[in-house]
């Protein structure tokens, strides 16, 4: 569902804001 990615789109924008959470969010993401 396009609503499903957008809710985890928001979620990887939030975690991007914090740097030490950010490794792990990259990490899914790669």
């Amino acid at each position: 569902t396009r609503e499903r990615i957008r809710q985890i789109e928001a979620k990887a924008l939030r975690k991007l804001r914090h740097p030490s959470r950010s490794k792990k969010l990259k990490d899914y993401i790669d």
